[in-house]
């Protein structure tokens, strides 16, 4: 009868030691689940992740890229009107500038093609390089003026000739190398154009 009463007090306190360490652990799993909650709030409250050195630099680049592309595609198109002005005073050169204007407006074309795409890594406070690269040039403010004689409206053509094909010479040195084989065609073409609208004539 003893040992049956000891017995029965045995079970019930082992019972009572299995049920008490079951609470503690779902006590203890309910707390560690609060604290990782918080955390991940803590965390997502500070704000997207920071970009990395490599990840601007490559912003840095593609947005250099672009604003080169914009020069050189402005470039062009300024020589472009005043290709369109020159034919507009005087008509009877349309023989002669016809084919290097359309040479001119291809090298203005494939000088905008390919712009370089740029996703900011931090919210841009000026418009994003790709849009500023596929963007068309705003024709100039006040029209070209062009001289009244027919020799010095050439003249002054062949000069915006060499100041475009300058700049494209200059813009190879941090031109990419795709770009700047393209950048050197038109560049030489342009030195081309010059010669043809002047000594060219004479010769």
């Amino acid at each position: 009868m003893i040992s049956t009463i000891f017995d029965d007090a045995r079970q019930t306190g082992r019972a009572g030691v299995t049920t008490t360490g079951r609470r503690a652990l779902l006590v203890a799993g309910a707390a560690a689940g609060a604290t990782a909650l918080a955390a991940c709030t803590s965390s997502s409250a500070d704000g997207p992740r920071r970009p990395s050195a490599a990840e601007l630099e490559a912003e840095r680049v593609a947005r250099a890229e672009a604003a080169l592309r914009l020069r050189s595609v402005t470039a062009a198109h300024g020589l472009l009107e005043r290709y369109d002005a020159t034919l507009a005073a005087h008509p009877a050169l349309a023989p002669r500038l016809t084919p290097l204007r359309r040479a001119v407006a291809a090298h203005a074309k494939a000088l905008g093609e390919g712009g370089t795409a740029v996703r900011p890594t931090t919210a841009p406070a000026t418009p994003s390089a790709s849009a500023s690269a596929s963007r068309k040039p705003a024709a100039s403010p006040t029209p070209v003026r062009v001289a009244a004689a027919p020799g010095a409206a050439l003249e002054e053509l062949a000069a915006a000739e060499r100041t475009a094909s300058d700049g494209h010479t200059a813009a190879l040195l941090t031109a990419p190398p795709e770009y700047a084989r393209l950048l050197a065609s038109v560049a030489a073409s342009g030195a081309v154009h010059a010669y043809l609208l002047t000594e060219g004539a004479r010769a």
